[in-house]
C-alpha cells in the first residue's frame, strides 16, 4: 500500500510539472531574443517640463529664437479644413502654416498649457500684423490677405520636424487603444483636454473627418522613440458640448462651465462635466491619483504666466482676466480632491 501511494504521488507531481512547464515553453518561443543591435521601441506621451513656473508663456514651446521672422514669402494656399490657411517661408527659411478665423487665439494659448504640463505640441504664435510677399490666386484666404499682402490676426504654426517622421500619415492613434492606455501620463493629457475645454478630441476612428492625434517617430542606432500627441487644439477655450452648444475662444462660456469642470468623485474615480467627440470612453477611468500627479506640474503655472500667454495669443484685457480667473478656479478644483 505504501508503494502504491508513493507511486501515485510521483505521478501527480509529474502531471503538475508538465502542466506548468507547457505554458513556459510556449512563452519562451513567443519572446524570442531580438537580434543584436535591434533598436528598442519606446512609446511616450509626456516628458518632464522642468521648472514649470519659469517657462516663457509669451514665446511658448517654439521659444523666442524661432519666432516667425519677416519678410514672409508665399508658397501655396491650403484648401483643407474649415478655416482659410496658406503656407509661407520666413526670413530664417522656416515654413509656417498660417491660419485666420475664430480658431487662432484658442490654439496658440491652449498649446502653451499642454506644453507647460509636459505634453508634445506643434509650436504656434499669434502674429497681430504683417505682410506676405508674392501672395496670388487666393481663394478662401483672399478675405484675410490684402492685395498688397498685408494681414492681421494670424496664427503661425510649425509642423515639420527634420529629426522625426509622422507614422501612418494622417490616421493618428486611438484614445482607447494604444500602448499607454491606463497610464497617469495619458490620463493627464485627457485632463488637459478637458481643462482647456477642447471638445474636438477626434482620433483615428474619425480619419474621414480629420484625426487630431498623431505619432511622431524619431530614430537613432539604439532607440526608436514614438511620441503620441494631439496636433490640433483649435476647438479650445470656449464651451464644450454638442454641435449646437459648443464654442471656440468664448471666455464667458468657458467661465460659465467652470463650476462643472469636476462634478464628483466615486470610488477613487473622478467624474468631469466635459462633453466632446467621444465623451463616453474619453473621460472614464481617470483616478484621483492621476489628477494629483498632473497637478504637480500644471498647478505650478502662475497667474502671471497665464496672463502673458493670453496676451501673446491676442486676448483682450477683459478676456485675459476672465480666462485667468476661470483657469485658476479649475486648477483649485483639482487641488481639493
Amino acid at each position: 500500500m505504501f508503494t502504491t501511494r508513493f507511486s501515485l504521488r510521483i505521478c501527480i507531481a509529474m502531471l503538475g510539472f508538465f502542466a506548468t512547464a507547457a505554458p513556459s515553453a510556449s512563452f519562451a518561443v513567443q519572446k524570442k531574443k531580438q537580434p543584436a543591435g535591434t533598436p528598442r521601441v519606446v512609446n511616450i506621451v509626456w516628458k518632464d517640463p522642468g521648472a514649470v513656473e519659469t517657462l516663457d508663456f509669451v514665446a511658448g514651446p517654439g521659444g523666442r529664437k524661432k519666432v516667425p521672422t519677416p519678410p514672409f514669402t508665399f508658397l501655396e494656399e491650403s484648401m483643407s479644413g474649415s478655416n482659410p490657411k496658406i503656407r509661407v517661408k520666413d526670413a530664417q527659411g522656416t515654413t509656417w502654416h498660417v491660419k485666420w478665423g475664430s480658431e487662432v487665439n484658442a490654439e496658440v494659448f491652449a498649446t502653451r498649457i499642454a506644453w507647460a504640463a509636459g505634453y508634445f505640441v506643434d509650436p504656434a504664435y499669434f502674429i497681430p500684423s504683417g505682410k506676405i510677399i508674392g501672395s496670388r490666386g487666393l481663394k478662401r484666404a483672399k478675405k484675410y490677405v490684402k492685395s498688397d499682402g498685408g494681414f492681421t490676426d494670424a496664427r503661425f504654426e510649425r509642423h515639420k520636424n527634420k529629426d522625426a517622421t509622422v507614422l501612418d500619415g494622417e490616421e493618428g492613434w486611438l484614445w482607447e487603444e494604444n500602448p499607454l492606455v491606463g497610464t497617469r501620463e495619458l490620463n493627464g493629457l485627457k485632463i488637459i483636454v478637458m481643462l482647456t475645454s477642447n471638445w474636438d478630441n477626434k482620433d483615428r476612428r474619425d480619419v474621414g473627418r480629420g484625426s487630431n492625434t498623431a505619432i511622431l517617430e524619431s530614430r537613432n542606432r539604439n532607440r526608436i522613440e514614438r511620441r503620441y500627441m494631439i496636433t490640433d487644439w483649435v476647438a479650445s477655450m470656449g464651451k464644450w458640448g454638442g454641435v449646437l452648444g459648443r464654442e471656440k475662444w468664448d471666455p464667458k462660456g468657458y467661465e460659465k462651465q467652470t463650476s462643472d469642470f469636476i462634478k464628483e468623485v466615486e470610488r477613487g474615480l473622478v467624474e468631469f462635466g466635459y462633453s466632446g467627440q467621444h465623451s463616453s470612453d474619453f473621460k472614464k477611468g481617470i483616478k484621483v491619483s492621476d489628477v494629483r500627479w498632473l497637478l504637480s506640474y500644471v498647478g505650478r503655472i502662475t497667474d502671471g504666466q497665464l496672463r502673458n500667454g493670453l496676451k501673446a495669443s491676442g486676448a483682450t484685457p477683459e478676456e485675459v482676466e476672465i480666462f485667468t480667473r476661470s483657469i485658476r478656479n479649475r486648477i483649485n478644483q483639482m487641488r481639493r480632491l
